[in-house]
């Protein structure tokens, strides 16, 4: 990978339905050359897809909840059940596996704190290998996209 399939990449992350010839012209390419280079980036995995994101904040109603979760152990086996577990939870909007003192960080979203009340003793105590949850209630988002 090249200065110039980065920058067609670094495009295509702002602009993910930017006409061809309109990237090619801001990398300084053919149009001819910039397509062979993104079928190229496309075909080795470097970009494995498109997606749409949608702007879909909270219903002001809702509160988001960020939680920090760390297992017991954090074997392959843990991480699997942990993240099938968490998979089948709706209430959780996006989980990541992290480094540091918690194993995942997780966005929550609920209705109010009865209602995470209710996620936490319901579903995120009762994940297989969760051995501590710390929780902290988001006040208002700053940055918030994809």
């Amino acid at each position: 990978m090249d200065d110039i399939d980065r920058a067609i990449i670094r495009h295509l992350r702002q602009d993910g339905r930017m006409p061809n010839a309109a990237l090619a012209a801001a990398v300084g390419l053919s149009p001819s050359a910039c397509l062979r280079r993104l079928r190229l980036l496309e075909r080795d995995g470097t970009i494995r897809g498109y997606t749409v994101v949608v702007d879909d904040p909270p219903p002001r109603d809702l509160v988001v909840v960020i939680v920090q979760i760390t297992l017991e152990r954090q074997t392959d086996d843990h991480l699997r059940r942990f993240e099938e577990a968490v998979r089948k939870c709706p209430e959780v909007r996006e989980c990541y596996l992290m480094t540091g003192i918690a194993d995942y960080l997780l966005r929550v979203e609920a209705r109010d704190a009865a209602d995470y009340e209710r996620i936490h003793k319901e579903a995120l105590s009762r994940m297989p290998g969760v051995a501590r949850i710390q929780s902290a209630f988001a006040i208002r988002a700053v940055i918030r996209g994809g």
